[in-house]
């Protein structure tokens, strides 16, 4: 009855070692802190209706990008416990045991990777491209609400082993089998990562159909493909990706799970099964994963260099025609990770070559950057600060990527520390760096005042110094021998140094960090020196900045008519002004359901984790019965009358 009841929970699931009672009681401090302030200043009705419930693509972009800060920090963590350790790991064991480093070297990557950059990349998303193809809202309001929340329970699930559980799978962040199989991880904490990716993975596959519908159906009149901004087509390039390339991931977890529960040996050699399979699987998965993380980047590159370089993007059909073609070939070089398996030089040589050739679109971007700024006007802002320091890192990542393409000399650095510093220059210098440029740039829109750019431009000097004295010296360590994963090492091979060298350099990224915290609070004091109160700070060219800082609830009062690819910018040269004829406008309700949905998905989801068939069974019909009542829901719009549209368009104008 006891097993029935709580399955494989037991007290010994408890808290009880110090980093799990650590955590534990920092949280429920955190919390109790929220909710303190939150009853003292009677906010939780405006907390649920104003935020939690809503389906404002601008709101629900908001808390993305909280969601995404809250993740980093938690990533950021694990990442200086991972420093500390190789630090002062020579001829010791450090202040961590090796699966408790392993734990971390695990959680730091999925955090990093899916709710991190891509929890950032959704939120930008979700202000900027509705406000870009001049619509309102997005295609499917409640799945934007949906998608969120699912994303908010795979970040819960991938850290509640602290409080159940006490152990996080020590797999690497990919759950490479045979390790994650039942003999070498018998516990949960795979179990907990397998649940968390699929929840996470749901989520994002709904935004990114979202996403698709709005950019192909949503389009103001006169927008067609060619005359999209940029932003929006790498948004739409790395949402195809996430719909075609996310099934397999929640595939092959799915196999990784019944492989674990039910003894169904896909993976399992002893069994029949075939581990190079799930190799094959996770990076036919993975690589496009790369690309999801950084093509955004591209596009926010785009919008930024255009705008401070006072110039229209050169070549922009060769810059359209470099992201289609980095989108094809991304599918095409997921083998490029594993030369060393055997295949065969056939085999080896056409991924190798596929991987060389991604090079050349991004090569042709990079050009057109360039050709971009040549005799223009061009502003160093802060924003453009990220762009430059992107360019090094790119041009540094994207050398090392193609050393790494020959097989040959990947046969020398397969699974060393070259790799990790290649992954981290094109994660951090591509897509993190992008991340700062375009919330420093759109800030304004969102904020409705500027970021400081002393401060601004201060943290990107400490965070791009901390970047190389921190990887520089991952290079050198693959080359003499250091892999990946290592949590101690003989002092014979004289790798100590680089590694404190690498130490110090995340101490720099952290004063960086300390430094845009700084930025946000000054800017928040002073933020009536600096009010964006014309909508457009930057002279911008697209139609965001046609729009009052912050926009209103419905983007647009009158939707505009575009008649070329930078239509606020020929607006301002022409004079012409957009005629205002006042409409009724259909806007989505708030709904707490996408919440209900995910709480029982969340409930579903552990107890699949610790076997509680009857919670997971409950918690499943209740998904289910939450759907059905949904679809009997005839009241989820309203009408906004266009005398109101017109009274809010009109005091936002005055204003």
């Amino acid at each position: 009855m006891t097993e029935f009841i709580f399955g494989k929970l037991t007290l010994e699931a408890l808290p009880h070692v110090w980093y799990t009672i650590g955590a534990t009681v920092f949280v429920t401090l955190m919390f109790m802190s929220v909710g303190t302030i939150l009853t003292k200043t009677k906010r939780w009705g405006w907390l649920w209706k104003e935020w939690l419930t809503s389906t404002d693509p601008k709101k629900i972009g908001t808390m993305y990008i909280i969601f995404a800060s809250l993740m980093f920090f938690r990533g950021l963590i694990d990442s200086g416990m991972i420093w500390l350790q190789q630090a002062i790991g020579a001829d010791s064991l450090g202040y961590l045991d090796s699966d408790h480093f392993q734990e971390i070297f695990t959680s730091h990557g999925d955090i990093m990777v899916f709710f991190v950059t891509m929890g950032f990349f959704f939120g930008l998303m979700n202000w900027i491209v509705p406000l870009q193809i001049g619509a309102r809202d997005l295609a499917y309001p409640f799945l934007n609400n949906l998608g969120f929340w699912l994303t908010v329970a795979g970040g819960i699930m991938i850290n509640v082993f602290f409080v159940v559980g006490g152990k996080f799978a020590n797999t690497g962040w990919l759950a490479i089998a045979p390790l994650s199989g039942i003999e070498f991880n018998p516990g949960v904490g795979v179990d907990y990562l397998i649940w968390s990716l699929q929840l996470s993975g749901l989520g994002s596959l709904l935004a990114a159909i979202n996403f698709i519908v709005t950019i192909i159906k949503k389009r103001a009149p006169g927008m067609t493909l060619m005359r999209m901004p940029l932003f929006v087509w790498a948004s739409l390039c790395g949402m195809v990706l996430v719909v075609t390339a996310f099934p397999v991931l929640t595939a092959t977890t799915l196999l990784l799970w019944l492989d674990r529960v039910a003894e169904m040996h896909f993976f399992t050699v002893s069994g029949g099964g075939n581990q190079m399979m799930y190799f094959n699987l996770i990076w036919m998965w993975g690589h496009p994963e790369v690309y999801i993380l950084v093509i955004p980047a591209f596009g926010m590159f785009s919008e930024i260099v255009s705008t401070f370089s006072q110039k229209k993007v050169m070549g922009y059909i060769s810059m359209v025609s470099a992201l289609l073609i980095i989108t094809l070939l991304s599918y095409l070089v997921w083998l490029h990770h594993f030369f060393t398996m055997g295949a065969g030089p056939s085999v080896n040589s056409f991924f190798g070559i596929v991987t060389m050739l991604i090079a050349i679109p991004a090569g042709v971007q990079v050009f057109n950057w360039i050709f971009t700024m040549y005799k223009g006007k061009v502003e160093f802002a802060s924003p453009m600060y990220w762009f430059i320091g992107f360019l090094v890192t790119f041009m540094i990542g994207g050398m090392s990527g193609i050393f790494m393409a020959s097989p040959p000399a990947d046969f020398q650095v397969h699974n060393s520390l070259f790799l990790v510093a290649h992954f981290h220059t094109m994660i951090i210098g591509v897509a993190l760096f992008g991340t700062f440029a375009g919330v420093t740039y759109w800030f304004p829109k969102i904020m409705g005042f500027k970021l400081n750019e002393r401060l601004g431009k201060r943290a990107f000097w400490l965070w791009l110094v901390g970047f190389f004295v921190s990887f520089m010296p991952l290079y050198i360590l693959g080359f003499m021998g250091a892999t990946r994963r290592l949590d101690h090492y003989p002092a014979s091979t004289n790798w100590q140094p680089l590694y404190i060298t690498s130490a110090i350099g995340f101490v720099i990224i952290l004063w960086g960090i300390a430094t845009q915290i700084q930025q946000l609070i000054v800017s928040i004091k002073e933020r009536h020196q600096n009010l964006d109160t014309t909508g457009d700070p930057w002279n911008g060219r697209t139609l965001e900045w046609s729009t009052s800082s912050p926009p209103p609830f419905f983007n647009f009062a009158v939707i505009p008519t575009v008649r070329s690819r930078e239509p606020f910018w020929n607006m301002k040269k022409s004079r012409r002004t957009q005629s205002k004829d006042y409409h009724d406008i259909e806007l989505p309700r708030n709904t707490p359901m996408g919440i209900y949905i995910s709480i029982l998905a969340f409930v579903m989801s552990f107890g699949l984790v610790w076997h509680i068939h009857w919670l997971s069974l409950l918690g499943g019909l209740a998904v289910i019965a939450c759907i059905i009542i949904l679809s009997f829901d005839e009241h989820m719009e309203y009408i906004l009358p266009a005398a109101e549209v017109k009274k809010i368009d009109e005091s936002r104008a005055r204003a």
